[in-house]
């Protein structure tokens, strides 16, 4: 299987499968191509190889192309019905798809306001935010509501007792929390801890931050690249 993926410091939605098979051990390439979306960019052009949609991710598996995140975890929970992508638990399967058709739909001024940027010290910016725009108070305090009510049912250590597709999903909401310094309750910091710890988001993290690749139509809030950031006026 290859899965096809963009930018990893910025691309959020190719992060969700990833980590996911990196975490569960499904073997696969990887194939990152980097953002470009001028038109007969090269991006694409590779990408319109294996699906009309111009989106990644991509995963490619024997000639067959699934794109969309949600339509390649439910592929692979089929083709990988022992790797404990979902609960085995009828209710809790339905909760956790529940919350990964959510986060998949919801959030918008979360995703809008908060772009994935793990290269970046975004800490200033988090809190302007926050305490500017009523719709991103709203994002955040829906999503503490379910991390606290997922952990509280399971007794953790993950969403829903070990890691799985709800982890993964919520994987990048964990890279704007703690890059924008978004606030949550004392009792959520050790799943952000977890989450950023998981062998698939850890080696996600470091292959983020050694890309070095600035792409400034991605960046509404710094000027160059680096831990620190520089404002734009």
């Amino acid at each position: 299987m290859q899965l096809i993926v963009g930018n990893k410091n910025y691309s959020s939605w190719s992060m969700r499968p990833w980590v996911l098979m990196k975490g569960l051990g499904i073997d696969f390439q990887e194939r990152v191509l980097r953002f470009d979306f001028t038109p007969d960019s090269a991006f694409y052009r590779e990408v319109g190889a294996a699906t009309p949609t111009g989106k990644v991710p991509v995963l490619v598996d024997e000639g067959l192309a699934v794109w969309d995140s949600l339509a390649i975890v439910e592929y692979l929970a089929e083709r990988f019905p022992d790797k404990g992508i979902w609960p085995s638990d009828p209710r809790q399967r339905a909760r956790a798809r529940s919350l990964c058709a959510e986060m998949h739909s919801g959030f918008g001024q979360l995703r809008g306001l908060c772009v994935m940027n793990i290269d970046a010290d975004l800490s200033s910016v988090g809190p302007r935010l926050l305490a500017s725009e009523a719709g991103l108070r709203k994002d955040l305090a829906r999503i503490v509501e379910l991390w606290t009510d997922a952990l509280a049912q399971s007794g953790g250590p993950f969403l829903f007792g070990a890691f799985g597709a709800a982890d993964a999903f919520f994987a990048p909401v964990v890279m704007r929390v703690t890059r924008y310094a978004l606030p949550v309750p004392e009792a959520l910091k050790g799943y952000l801890a977890r989450v950023e710890a998981a062998p698939g988001v850890r080696e996600w993290i470091a292959d983020a931050i050694a890309e070095k690749d600035f792409l400034d139509f991605e960046e509404p809030y710094r000027d160059v690249s680096g831990p620190v950031p520089v404002l734009k006026a």
